[in-house]
């Protein structure tokens, strides 16, 4: 690794926006392409001798609040985002990122494994308190296939939502789907815990704003229970009554269950499991 990557990615990623990009008028006299300094530092909440300090890499720690700041100014891909923390991280800022304290459980009761098969084929997950689907129904991955939840090998909820582009496409109301999610978060969640803080820091650099905005807001109250909606792009709109279920125990787990909330998504359910319409029942309320 070179010396100074971070410093060296911030240069040429400012360099690369236009001044129309973010808002800023332009003129005949810029001799610098993209953005000066001053104009980042200034977009990015933080001063510009403090991002001269980071280009030149003579500061090689910025905080995670630092990095997704910057992040959103230089409009930076998700892809981008997760290198920019990578190299944050090689610079020195493992001590925040990294965490030192105990897993949430990551294994599920084998009593709960079978209160899942009993829920078949209603789509319903086990999740811990960062939001890590530890167990689900097949009906769930059958629903969930077409969105891309379950493609990575260690699922995350809040991640879905706040970095998977498909996420917005899934989620006609996503603005409110995310205010749950964090309420949920923040709830359910130990907040010193440092496997939670890693999360967030790790979000606040991939998502920027939309997740940071939520976390530095008060705090509400999780809805247990409520309808929303899903863009599904097999079966079509669904909406869908979901009911949390906390698990009696030390380990912070839950079962989200999806129920069908009008005929027509019992239906379109049903399809996806290819049973004949009927076997799911709507649930009003």
């Amino acid at each position: 690794m070179a010396d100074n990557e971070l410093g060296t990615f911030l240069r040429t990623r400012r360099e690369a926006v236009t001044p129309a990009e973010v808002g800023l008028p332009t003129g005949p006299r810029r001799r610098t392409p993209g953005l000066r300094r001053a104009e980042l530092a200034t977009l990015a909440g933080i001063s510009a001798e403090y991002l001269t300090r980071l280009e030149q890499g003579r500061d090689r720690n910025p905080s995670p609040s630092v990095i997704g700041a910057l992040a959103d100014v230089l409009r930076l891909s998700t892809d981008e985002r997760l290198l920019l923390r990578r190299l944050a991280k090689a610079g020195g800022a493992d001590a925040v990122l990294c965490s030192t304290g105990a897993a949430p459980s990551q294994t599920v009761r084998p009593t709960v494994h079978a209160l899942l098969r009993r829920l078949e084929p209603t789509p319903a997950i086990v999740v811990n308190w960062v939001g890590d689907v530890l167990a689900h129904t097949d009906g769930y991955a059958r629903f969930a296939k077409a969105l891309g939840i379950l493609d990575v090998d260690r699922p995350n909820l809040v991640r879905y939502l706040f970095t998977d582009e498909r996420a917005r496409r899934v989620y006609p109301e996503w603005d409110r789907v995310a205010d749950d999610q964090i309420a949920r978060l923040r709830q359910g969640a130990p907040l010193v815990d440092s496997l939670v803080a890693s999360l967030v820091d790790e979000l606040t650099v991939t998502a920027g704003a939309p997740f940071t905005d939520r976390m530095a807001a008060a705090a509400a109250p999780p809805r247990r229970a409520g309808h929303y909606l899903v863009a599904h792009p097999d079966v079509g709109p669904l909406r869908l009554a979901m009911e949390t279920l906390a698990l009696p125990d030390g380990d912070g787990q839950s079962i989200l269950v999806h129920l069908p909330a009008d005929d027509v998504t019992a239906a379109a359910l049903d399809r996806l499991n290819g049973r004949t319409p009927g076997a799911l029942r709507a649930v009003s309320g």
